[in-house]
């Protein structure tokens, strides 16, 4: 009997739960509808009367087809709880519309948001909101609130009184104010859950404003705190000074593009995050930081001039992730200081002075480790085969080093997709087992002094894009299994020794033929799992966004795309010299260059159908045969140098090459004329010297265009059409200045008009020209009239 009664009220429960999910809320509650409507009314009133009718237009209050009142948490801006219907976020970004100059500055009354008692996150930014104080109201009952945004704005320090009263206060974004600083430590005074806190752009914030926070006694009971500020870099002090040395709670300290010339961190034990990038830093490096911030996730110290040893003794940062020392003066043996950090994922020591030999401890200290670039350095020997036991290594870059020797025939860096080495003076054969990699994309031994043949034995899914193997001593003739590489783009294997005929094969390169974004169908230097990892512009859309675990995650994120999409560089010659691509330039390049070899016999015809090749360069070969006329399908061809040994008559078809910027076929045996249509009218004799036939043509031509009449008298006729062409050149430079007097109208006449139309653009635009005088009038007065 029991027993079923159990089971009949579980089932009647069951029953009406099902009922009330299918059934859900009719509505929001009714006294945060009210409120909802009386905060549109205040908008509107703030406004200017012709934005009436666009100011939320969505929060009506009309009926609905049932009879009843319309649900505010289907309007937009507001997101309510699913199950109570209570609104928990509420959008009002940008809703004051006032045209410019403005007549008045709304006052915030935010009383209007008492009843959304259980609200956690208010974003009230972009809305001209002015400093004075009378307009504000306790903010006593909004005690759920965690995330409030108010930048951009007028406020100044005397709203931090009034924030005191939100317990629940996570986040608290403030940039773009006039925030100077005053009264900072008011704000810390019970905001004990804090953890965000931006002061961007309050160019008025001084030094002793940011020591006044460093030194509250509350701060250390904060926990989690972020410190994301632009301060002015002329008042800055050095990091002690202000006393951030007991700032054991900062997660992140952002000190980029500043002038410090001295930095004492001191013993910030929590510290995961430290950025010290692009500023005077000299001397050695500190061991408080070596000892004291064990919870670093993110050292950054490129772009200084930092000395001395390279962690020369033990340190116990074994949360480490990514290490940045590039662009330094570290100098030294690399010692074994590192070994602790086993979650290393990215080691950037390029550009200093170390010394030694790559110790075999690097193959084995991180099995995270993702990117290691030690390039441009003094390093020596050869490159040890412990880095085998790098799993997951996508980047290795030690080029320009005095590294030596052969590359281990056993070293199989399966994981690498870019392995940079050029610039060293290693030797030997060039090991199969990097042409049987189907990861690697990028292959690059330029000028070293690798000799014998180019590995037969190449992965048909290769993904390799980037085979440079200019500046050896390679010989034989070119493998046609390199026409396998159908996503080739560009290849250098210039100043080398390759004798025999150029493959025919390569017009069966598929990148060359059709260009690499339709064979890669989009798709950059990075893996596809990093585009999981980080959506652009999500930063401030997401209620996560301003949690430490969502900037956390999407800092990691970006620093992995820039490190791997902006760090990999290729220099290629073109137009004459060498050019140097990264990032998304990289994926808009192909080329091939084979000059400066033994090569023989005629130019494939079917060269011609490389259509989407930019650069080809055979020249300094030992070519014969005549230029093939299919060469007039190269229609994306930008630079093209055929020099040297050639015989007969340069095509007039190559006129329809309409992008060609370089053109070259000295030291030929051409003979005829040169075209002088489309972009062969720009060319000029050092595009032809070395062909006597075709250059005695072409001097005579420009010579009887310049030549002078030697007689004392010239005719009425030729004084007649000198006056003309005077004339018409007097016409044409009216007609220039008439043209361009019209065009300097017309787009100031548009974009009148386009501020005149929109509203939005238009507020925006006042806004920020309101913003520069403000800051140049505070720099006016601060550094020149000394005021």
């Amino acid at each position: 009997m029991e027993t079923s009664f159990v089971r009949l009220s579980i089932s009647v429960i069951m029953i009406t739960v099902l009922m009330n999910e299918m059934h859900g809320y009719k509505a929001c509650l009714e006294t945060e509808r009210t409120a909802l409507l009386q905060i549109k009314s205040f908008f509107i009133s703030a406004s200017d009367i012709e934005y009436k009718d666009s100011i939320l237009s969505s929060w009506v209050d009309d009926d609905d087809d049932d009879g009843m009142p319309s649900d505010c948490c289907h309007w937009q801006r507001v997101k309510c709880n699913a199950t109570t219907g209570r609104v928990m976020q509420l959008s009002l970004k940008n809703t004051t519309r006032l045209n410019y100059p403005y007549d008045w500055f709304p006052l915030l009354n935010m009383s209007l948001f008492h009843p959304l008692e259980e609200l956690q996150s208010l974003d009230l930014s972009v809305n001209i909101f002015t400093y004075d104080i009378a307009a504000y109201d306790s903010l006593r009952s909004l005690k759920q609130l965690k995330i409030l945004v108010l930048g951009h704005n007028y406020f100044d320090d005397s709203i931090f009184s009034y924030l005191n009263t939100l317990p629940s206060l996570c986040t608290l974004i403030l940039h773009w104010n006039r925030i100077e600083g005053s009264q900072t430590n008011q704000v810390l005074a019970n905001l004990r859950d804090l953890r965000v806190l931006d002061l961007s752009g309050n160019f008025n914030i001084t030094s002793g404003s940011l020591t006044r926070i460093g030194k509250s006694d509350k701060l250390e009971k904060i926990a989690s705190k972020i410190l994301w500020s632009n301060y002015n870099s002329s008042c800055i002090q050095p990091l002690d000074a202000l006393g951030l040395v007991g700032f054991i709670d900062i997660q992140r300290l952002d000190a980029t593009v500043a002038r410090y010339h001295s930095c004492t961190t001191g013993e910030m034990k929590e510290l995961s995050l430290l950025d010290l990038s692009r500023n005077y830093f000299s001397g050695g490096l500190s061991q408080s930081v070596v000892t004291g911030c064990f919870s670093l996730e993110l050292l950054d110290l490129s772009n200084n001039n930092f000395e001395g040893q390279f962690f020369s003794e033990y340190m116990n940062l074994t949360r480490l992730r990514h290490l940045y020392f590039e662009n330094n003066n570290f100098s030294g043996k690399i010692k074994d200081g590192l070994l602790s950090s086993t979650s290393l994922q990215v080691l950037d020591i390029s550009n200093n002075m170390l010394s030694g030999h790559i110790p075999h401890w690097m193959g084995n200290f991180s099995s995270e480790l993702e990117i290691l670039s030690m390039s441009k350095n003094h390093l020596e020997g050869n490159v040890p085969v412990q880095l085998n036991n790098l799993e997951r290594l996508r980047i290795l870059d030690i080029s320009e080093n005095r590294l030596s020797g052969p590359i281990a025939s056993s070293l199989n860096l399966s994981s690498v997709e870019h392995l940079s080495l050029q610039k060293n003076a290693l030797s030997g054969l060039i090991p199969g087992e990097l042409f049987r990699s189907c990861k690697l994309v990028t292959l690059n031994l330029r000028d070293n002094t690798f000799s014998g043949r180019i590995p037969h034995q190449i992965n048909e899914h290769s993904n390799l894009r980037f085979l440079l193997l200019g500046g050896n001593h390679l010989q034989g003739p070119i493998p046609d299994q390199l026409c396998q590489l159908q996503k080739l783009a560009m290849m250098d294997l210039s100043r080398n020794k390759f004798s025999g005929s150029i493959p025919p094969c390569f017009a069966n390169v598929l990148s060359w033929r059709v260009g690499s974004d339709d064979v890669l169908n989009g798709s950059k230097l990075i893996s596809p799992e990093l585009d999981e990892e980080i959506e652009f512009g999500s930063l401030g859309n997401n209620l996560s966004s301003y949690t430490l675990f969502g900037m956390w995650r999407w800092l990691s994120a970006l620093e992995k795309r820039a490190a791997i999409d902006e760090r990999v560089e290729i220099e290629f010659a073109m137009k004459n010299r060498y050019e140097l691509y990264n990032g998304s330039n990289v994926n808009c390049v192909t080329g091939l260059d084979l000059s400066c070899n033994q090569l023989t016999g005629e130019i494939p015809s079917d060269i011609g159908q490389l259509q989407a090749i930019l650069a080809l360069n055979l020249s300094h070969n030992s070519l014969s045969g005549s230029i093939p006329e299919s060469f007039s399908n190269l229609k994306m061809i930008e630079s093209l140098d055929i020099s040297y040994e050639l015989t007969g008559q340069i095509p007039p078809q190559l006129t329809a090459l309409n992008f060609l910027a370089t053109f070259n076929v000295s030291y030929n045996n051409l003979s005829g004329r040169t075209p002088d249509k489309g972009q062969f009218a720009t060319f000029d004799e050092s595009s032809y010297r070395g062909n006597p036939s075709l250059c005695a043509w072409l001097i005579q031509q420009k010579y009887s265009r310049t030549l002078k009449p030697t007689t004392t008298q010239a005719s009425g006729a030729e004084e007649e059409e000198e006056v003309e062409d005077d004339d018409e050149s007097a016409i044409d430079m009216v007609t220039l200045y008439s043209s361009f007097g019209a065009s300097y109208v017309t787009v100031i006449l548009v974009l009148i008009a386009i501020l005149w139309i929109n509203s939005y653009w238009r507020s925006l635009w006042f806004h920020s020209i309101d913003r520069c005088i403000d800051t140049w009038y505070y720099w006016l007065s601060k550094y020149v009239l000394c005021r």
